[in-house]
């Protein structure tokens, strides 16, 4: 019998949470300026496709049983598809945006006025904030990335709001440049004292991020770059289905051997953005 084989046998069972998602159709979507490496106005977009690749990824949560609602695009901000980067939410609590850039700042009122006109109790931030991009919720703890965009201010701002236990990570490498592209967290919900399931890439991070991560979570999935480099870890998961790129063909290996279910779905035009599945998809945690 192969080890994969045996390893699906042993994999522990995994369970399905239904979630509730944040999404904004990339009507305006296009790359008209630079502020990742991934953006090249040089190349052309096709908003067209970008519309229906995000479409197919709108219907898979939908036939996944999870809720989505939608925020409006606003002209003049084609990076608004990007729901991730418009706030942390859990308990009903919304933590607003602050963007680091120009090109996006006009953003942060839109999202922020959704979250008040559906009932999140909704706080505006003083620190620059990108919201999912750079905050996770790992279990009870935050894990928090800093480096490039979100400053370490936001950490401390963060962790007053929600008062949760924040864990500061830093980014080293331009391409990941929010944590949600280098770490992925793969159980929505864990039992008391459980060790939540991540998966990561390890030298996306500095030496003593990769140490805190190894110390807290033992267990994590390691990602090789190659599949990094294809935004593999910017995935969304409901503890059972982790909805990732196509193109990540070992971390989908990784991920069935672990017991998990990958659902595969191809946002390539918008990856020219600098985005992928989750930063299209926003976590609205309501009240418990």
């Amino acid at each position: 019998m192969s080890e994969t084989a045996t390893a699906s046998i042993t994999a522990p069972q995994r369970t399905q949470h239904k979630r509730r998602y944040l999404m904004c159709r990339p009507e305006h979507f296009t790359v008209s300026y630079s502020i990742n490496p991934w953006m090249e106005p040089a190349n052309p977009t096709d908003t067209a496709l970008a519309v229906s690749q995000w479409q197919k990824l709108y219907d898979t949560y939908l036939e996944l049983g999870h809720d989505v609602e939608l925020i409006d695009p606003v002209p003049g901000y084609p990076d608004m598809v990007y729901t991730a980067n418009g706030g942390f939410l859990i308990d009903g609590i919304a933590y607003g945006p602050k963007f680091r850039y120009e090109e996006r700042q006009g953003e942060a009122p839109a999202f922020i006025e959704w979250f008040r006109a559906n009932g999140f109790d909704t706080r505006e931030p003083e620190e620059v904030n990108e919201g999912e991009g750079d905050f996770l919720l790992a279990g009870d703890v935050i894990l928090a990335g800093t480096g490039f965009r979100s400053t370490g201010d936001s950490h401390a701002e963060v962790a007053r709001v929600f008062g949760r236990e924040v864990v500061s990570l830093t980014l080293v490498d331009p391409r990941f440049y929010h944590l949600d592209t280098a770490l992925a967290v793969l159980d929505p919900i864990v039992e008391d004292g459980a060790e939540p399931g991540i998966a990561y890439l390890p030298h996306a991070f500095d030496e003593a991020s990769q140490a805190e991560l190894e110390r807290r979570f033992p267990n994590a999935i390691r990602v090789s770059d190659e599949d990094g480099a294809v935004f593999g870890l910017n995935s969304a998961s409901d503890g059972y289905n982790v909805i990732i790129s196509p193109r990540a063909k070992g971390f989908e290996q990784q991920l069935r051997e672990r017991g998990y279910n990958p659902v595969l779905v191809d946002l390539s035009e918008l990856l020219l953005g600098g985005g992928g599945i989750k930063c299209c998809t926003l976590e609205l945690r309501g009240r418990k």
